[in-house]
């Protein structure tokens, strides 16, 4: 394998784990309440700022200043992960009750436009609170490029990589092998079942819009030092998370993560060949399936009784 593809490997999956984990966030709403959060890019804008924002305080600059290197260690990117996560939780909640709740069981689309009305919210606070110019934060591991087999990567894009496959793997076993999990599971297959077997629908579906919000925090803080952080960028990221949802089949968690790396694999090797081809391969592939296989690639047929 030559050294440009395994880069372009490394790259596109580094950025599918960012897809992959907003994914997951449309797949947990979507299970719960059968709505998503159309403004959840700009939740991914929050969790760069918010995270950007943390470290320069304890750095002890204004929240709208500059960040060197040496200033953002790995002790205060971790602190500024709990501050983004639990920020993000609490605007999950916001959203819920706001937004969503008020609409959930009625017919017609009200919670699309209040959910991508709270994000609109969110975007132009972001703009009065800290301005259009792009925030930069350094990784908190350097700059130094790293060599894996001629391949030229960052240490930022290993610790995406690591990062969300963990947050991904130890959510799945959350959900599959807990308590909680059990519930959200339950809640997902039958909101009045899950009542009449004790469990807190309303509890549950909560914690799910928290953790989706906090999921998108958290991608929001690890994309933050490759791109910089900016108030425009979170509809396209979450527009192609949404993307890899209904490849990999929205109503698996699963096949959201597969969704979200094969469409960063093939955003970045399409790009390595001819870059103007990279937004027409994804939708391209994104027809393809919705013809061949509209529930996803991993997604289950839903039958309707007559």
């Amino acid at each position: 394998m030559s050294a440009s593809l395994l880069q372009a490997v490394f790259s596109g999956l580094a950025l599918g784990s960012i897809y992959a984990l907003v994914a997951l966030g449309f797949n947990i709403t979507h299970n719960t309440t059968k709505t998503f959060n159309f403004g959840q890019g700009e939740f991914l804008v929050a969790g760069a700022y918010v995270a950007v924002s943390a470290v320069l305080l304890l750095a002890g600059k204004p929240i709208t200043g500059a960040l060197s290197e040496i200033e953002v260690t790995p002790g205060r990117y971790f602190a500024a992960l709990i501050v983004s996560i639990v920020v993000l939780g609490a605007l999950g909640v916001l959203l819920y009750h706001a937004a969503v709740k008020p609409f959930v069981g009625r017919g017609g689309m009200a919670w699309v436009m209040s959910t991508i009305g709270f994000g609109i919210i969110i975007q132009n606070t972001a703009l009065a609170i800290w301005g259009p110019a792009p925030l930069v934060m350094p990784s908190p591991l350097g700059n130094a490029v790293i060599r894996i087999g001629g391949a030229g990567v960052l240490p930022q894009e290993i610790l995406v990589l690591v990062a969300s496959i963990l947050v991904m793997v130890c959510l799945d076993f959350v959900m599959r092998k807990t308590k909680i999990g059990k519930a959200v599971r339950a809640v997902a297959h039958s909101g009045p079942a899950a009542t009449l077997m004790g469990i807190n629908v309303s509890a549950i579906v909560v914690l799910a819009f928290v953790i989706s919000s906090a999921l998108a925090g958290l991608a929001g803080l690890l994309i933050a030092p490759i791109t910089t952080a900016s108030v425009f960028m979170g509809l396209t990221l979450a527009l192609k998370a949404f993307s890899a949802a209904i490849v990999g089949g929205l109503s698996n968690a699963r096949g959201c993560m597969l969704g979200g790396f094969l469409l960063g694999l093939i955003e970045a090797l399409v790009g390595l060949w001819q870059a103007e081809l990279r937004e027409i391969s994804i939708f391209m592939l994104i027809i393809l399936v919705l013809v061949l296989k509209p529930e996803g690639l991993l997604g289950r047929r839903v039958v309707e009784k007559v």
